[in-house]
């Protein structure tokens, strides 16, 4: 495999990680925001309390997401430790997030629905970058450094649909 050949394959093996990662991630926002504004409008409690719960449940149904879609390939010896390390980074994300909401609502008064759901939605964006980076570098790591295992739905790549043969009248691609 040549060097350009082996660096794209890097780079969508990188990019289908991404969109898994961001798809969980999605998904953790909606619950996220689901959480915060319930708690939010049926009790009585603060602001940054009530997203506080939020981030946990999120980081709960995060984490499932996690292991068994965007990191079902990487190494499952160890779970102690990767259950471990998530949550020590995610209690990291979760200190960003809600960091935020708290600097916002204490430190500004910005404290009306909209502004706390826009800040909690800014919290959310940096702690997530941090999350993809500690997630894959720390957590969810390929056994002995090794590249992921290989996806192993079917798939082509393009090019090898193109010069494949095809039957008379049969659409291409």
């Amino acid at each position: 495999m040549s060097e350009r050949s082996a660096l794209r394959s890097r780079l969508e093996q990188l990019l289908r990680e991404v969109a898994k990662f961001g798809a969980v991630g999605g998904a953790g926002v909606v619950v996220n925001f689901a959480v915060f504004n319930l708690v939010r409008h049926l009790t009585e409690l603060p602001v940054v309390r009530a997203s506080v719960i939020a981030t946990v449940v999120a980081t709960g149904t995060n984490y499932l997401g996690y292991r068994y879609f965007t990191y079902r390939d990487r190494d499952k010896q160890g779970r102690t430790r990767e259950l471990s390390l998530f949550l020590l980074f995610s209690i990291a994300g979760l200190i960003i997030e809600n960091g935020m909401l708290y600097a916002a609502t204490y430190g500004f008064g910005w404290d009306s629905p909209l502004q706390s759901n826009v800040f909690k939605f800014l919290g959310i964006g940096v702690a997530t970058l941090f999350r993809f980076w500690s997630y894959r570098t720390w957590v969810f790591r390929t056994p002995d450094g090794a590249e992921p295992l290989p996806d192993t739905r079917p798939h082509e790549p393009e090019q090898a649909r193109e010069r494949q043969p095809q039957p008379h009248g049969a659409p291409r691609g």
